[in-house]
């Protein structure tokens, strides 16, 4: 079970300063996370951590800094930098975000030992080729190992889809090899889950998980296939033959035309938001740790402060519940956080809004809008600080 935070800001503090309880043999692994807005890389963090301490919103941007996970099982920490999604300046401009939202992304690589790339499968119009902006934070560190994740594959209904994808992300390579699937068709059975152990293929012996069902690649052999695209209700076996061909071109390069990379190492294929599989990839990474010190006391389980976290819970609900660019204008302040009579934690936050319109969403008829942020707000922090948690919430202009 993984820790609380601590729901003061001093003992959250004390606890971060504290020296690491290293065990005999400390293993660690930084692991940075990057990809396109709103590709799933909080609630794959999330998950991956049991507990929900980064904000999680359909709208892109929910994730304004840089923040640390930690995962500490048995002899091993894992070291989550949840990042910003990869944007640009005229994206960061329209939706009035910090400079560091640039630069956070860039500043995570340089310290991870390795790089998750997340893709949203279920996103027609951006899937099938990775974004110019994580091509070129690949590009610029092709050291650092990568791994490919496929999200959100419960939302795509034929399975084949997914091979496809593969090969044009990978360019079709994987680990060094040029793999070519020689694919018969099996009945589906209704669980997504199962179609995907049925479609995947574990990777070779010296890099598998314990019962890893990661895909090596997805290379549809033209010749001998027997896939039925018209079908949505099958799955393939897969048989792999490998031959080594690990690619030069695993640094900085012309992007122009590239849709893929062909230096990853696994492909994992899951759904973060029901957690299919995160599981497989979790003991894929506690497998990848390498000797080395602890870094954080293994009662960390986040960098952030409990204000920031609560800011970020917060914000997340106004993004989900206010339209289009409205939740990008909101200031919040902190009024009141203490602990109540009962040991209840007691929080009071204003939120300004540059117009009068903005105030009337934000509120909403009668209170209700305002109120049921406030209520999804609390729970989460209940279930973050694991105490009672009473939020108030006030809606003002700002002057």
């Amino acid at each position: 079970h993984p820790p609380p935070v601590a729901a003061s800001k001093e003992e959250q503090k004390r606890l971060l300063q504290n020296r690491p309880d290293q065990p005999q043999n400390p293993k660690v692994l930084r692991i940075a996370v990057i990809g396109a807005p709103n590709a799933g890389k909080s609630t794959l963090s999330n998950q991956l951590l049991g507990r929900k301490v980064f904000p999680v919103s359909k709208k892109v941007h929910t994730t304004r800094c840089k923040a640390q996970g930690v995962i500490t099982y048995e002899d091993t920490q894992l070291i989550i930098l949840d990042t910003p999604g990869l944007t640009n300046r005229f994206k960061a401009k329209r939706h009035n975000l910090d400079k560091t939202m640039l630069t956070d992304p860039w500043d995570s690589m340089k310290q991870a030992d390795i790089v998750l790339v997340l893709v949203d499968v279920s996103d027609h119009w951006t899937r099938d080729s990775l974004s110019r902006e994580v091509l070129n934070c690949l590009s610029k560190f092709p050291q650092i190992p990568s791994v490919l994740v496929l999200n959100k594959v419960d939302l795509v209904k034929n399975k084949f889809i997914l091979l496809n994808l593969v090969t044009e992300l990978t360019e079709g390579i994987v680990n060094g090899k040029k793999l070519k699937v020689r694919s018969a068709c099996k009945e589906d059975s209704s669980s997504s889950a199962e179609s995907l152990h049925q479609i995947s293929q574990a990777s070779p012996p010296e890099n598998r998980a314990r019962e890893s069902h990661c895909l090596q690649e997805a290379d549809q052999a033209q010749e001998g296939s027997s896939l039925d695209t018209s079908s949505d209700t099958r799955a393939s076996e897969s048989k792999v033959t490998t031959e080594t061909q690990w690619p030069k071109d695993c640094g900085p390069t012309d992007l122009k035309d590239r849709k893929g990379w062909p230096c990853f190492q696994e492909i994992f294929m899951l759904a973060a938001l029901h957690g299919e599989e995160v599981d497989t990839l979790k003991q894929y990474l506690l497998m990848q740790a390498k000797p080395g010190p602890w870094e954080f006391h293994s009662g960390v389980l986040t960098s952030q402060s409990p204000q920031e976290i609560c800011n970020n819970i917060i914000r997340e609900k106004i993004l989900e519940y206010l339209p289009k660019e409205v939740p990008y204008s909101v200031t919040q302040v902190t009024e009141l956080w203490e602990e109540g009579p009962s040991g209840e934690l007691l929080i009071m936050q204003s939120l300004f809004v540059p117009r009068k319109s903005h105030m009337m969403m934000l509120i909403g008829r009668g209170g209700k809008v305002i109120s049921k942020i406030a209520e999804e707000a609390g729970q989460d922090l209940m279930n973050a600080f694991l105490c009672d948690v009473r939020l108030k919430l006030k809606v003002d202009l700002r002057t």
